[in-house]
């Protein structure tokens, strides 16, 4: 039955070059998309827009940064949009693309393919081979035992670095490093930054993809998201035929050279050299099926492509969906009903978001009722007093004062004049309205007259303004003092 198979996979070499020609390994484009996404996640924190970052969550100083705009705590309703963005993106990639972002975009496997596929293999070559990912090096010789611990050392220097790296998302790094000067007063920082440091080497050293196996939930919400025109990489049993378990496998072991067994089919191409096996991180067999452990990195398809490709025959495993490489029943159909879905709703939330974003403040205003309701003078006149918080978000000072927008009979007794109030500065004013008229000729009760004031920026009125609702609290007639 072997040599019957051979036979069948002898290919002309202008096929075999039919095949290969142009190919480029998914491999090689993961490598070029982490290089986009290290030097952008390096970049972006470096850079401001009129002394603001393109996005900085800052507990320190309580504010949010996005796109260059800063926005103040009390603008946090920006944040649950943000949050749909996250979330809803996520669902929208894995339903078109399987788990795309575990594979092409996640720190963990961008960590992974540095540590291993970078340090440990093409640098100090403790590993033999990139394809390599299921034999362990042999710890036993003196001269991999150094090897190992120059990696780990110089992983723990990029770990530094990643820690740093993810902290400039929370404390902008002219902070960062001000505060590293002087670390006794700065020790939350300190411990967090060498915290994420030490989980970062613990889990690309020690853990590794067993973080994406057993830890990472995002593999348990996949099977919920896919349906049959989710692109991954499949195995085409029909082409290749099925796979059952052989004596010699086990991924929880280190990788025997007994194969697993193939089925005796006359038609089969699968040649059984295990090349998809071998290279997958995640030591899995993707021959098998969908399983919660792939992570759609496509090394798999890149093996097969190789040897198929050889044979003159086209790949056993496709980047592509189950109905149409596991059932042949057509063309992925992108374009359906919950993919739209999920786009229209992230259109729609982006939208929102520019919306919003768009109407920022740049003064804020909280007002509260003072201690007490009313003061009564004589003359008819009755006082309320009310704690004005300003709060200057705009990135230069500005001279600030209020007016009552719709009620001509009270006015301001306090403060009387304007004043200024420097850049990202908040300033509390106590202010008193009052009124010589009779506003309500009510005996029985006091009563609550509703007032709109209107504060702003002096220098800037027309783009530097806020309204505020507030209660003007008028006594019963008899309480009034003439």
């Amino acid at each position: 039955m072997k040599s019957a198979t051979v036979e069948t996979h002898k290919p002309t070499k202008n096929k075999a070059k039919e095949y290969l020609k142009g190919w480029v390994p998914y491999r090689i484009k993961r490598y070029w998309m982490y290089l986009l996404i290290t030097i952008t996640s390096l970049v972006l924190p470096w850079i401001t827009i009129n002394g603001n970052h393109i996005f900085l969550l800052s507990f320190d100083q309580k504010k949010l940064h996005l796109a260059g705009i800063a926005f103040d705590m009390q603008e946090l309703y920006l944040m649950p949009f943000l949050l749909m963005l996250l979330f809803l993106g996520i669902f929208a990639v894995t339903a078109v693309g399987g788990r795309a972002w575990c594979g092409w975009a996640c720190p963990q496997t961008i960590f992974r393919v540095i540590f291993r596929d970078g340090i440990e293999t093409k640098l100090l070559g403790l590993r033999k081979r990139i394809k390599n990912k299921q034999k362990n090096p042999d710890m036993s010789k003196r001269e991999n035992q150094i090897k190992y611990v120059i990696a780990i050392l110089l992983w723990s220097i990029l770990a530094l670095l990643a820690a740093a790296d993810f902290l400039w998302y929370f404390v902008p790094p002219e902070d960062f490093f001000a505060y590293l000067n002087h670390p006794s007063e700065h020790m939350a920082l300190v411990f967090i930054f060498l915290g994420t440091a030490l989980f970062i080497i613990l889990d690309v050293v020690f853990i590794k993809e067993n973080f994406c196996i057993y830890v990472c939930p995002y593999s348990r919400v996949q099977s919920v998201l896919y349906d049959d025109d989710t692109i991954m990489a499949v195995y085409d049993p029909i082409r290749g035929g099925d796979i059952y378990e052989g004596k010699g496998y086990d991924r929880h072991k280190e990788f025997s050279s007994q194969k697993t067994l193939l089925q005796a089919e006359p038609n089969a191409e699968c040649t059984t050299c295990e090349s998809c096996v071998t290279v997958c991180p995640t030591h899995i067999d993707i021959r098998k099926g969908l399983q919660l452990e792939c992570i759609n990195c496509l090394e798999c398809v890149d093996a097969c492509t190789t040897v198929m490709g050889a044979l003159g025959k086209p790949s056993l495993v496709q980047w592509s969906s189950e109905k149409e490489t596991l059932r042949h029943e057509g063309k992925t159909n992108y374009f359906r009903g919950k993919v739209i879905a999920y786009f229209t709703v992230l259109t729609l939330v982006l939208v929102a978001l520019f919306m919003m974003g768009s109407k920022k403040e740049h003064m804020l205003l909280d007002i509260n009722k003072g201690q007490r309701l009313y003061k009564t003078l004589p003359g008819q006149v009755v006082q309320n007093d009310y704690i004005f918080m300003f709060a200057n978000t705009d990135s230069k000072a500005h001279t600030y004062y209020f007016e009552i927008v719709n009620n001509d009979k009270i006015h301001i007794q306090r403060p009387k004049k304007a004043f200024k109030l420097n850049a990202e500065k908040k300033k509390k004013k106590v202010v008193v309205l009052e009124t010589h008229d009779i506003l309500v000729k009510n005996e029985k009760k006091d009563v609550s007259i509703p007032l709109t004031i209107r504060a702003y920026a002096v220098d800037d009125k027309e783009n530097i303004s806020v309204e505020r609702k507030i209660v003007f609290f008028y006594p019963r007639l008899d309480l009034v003092k003439k």
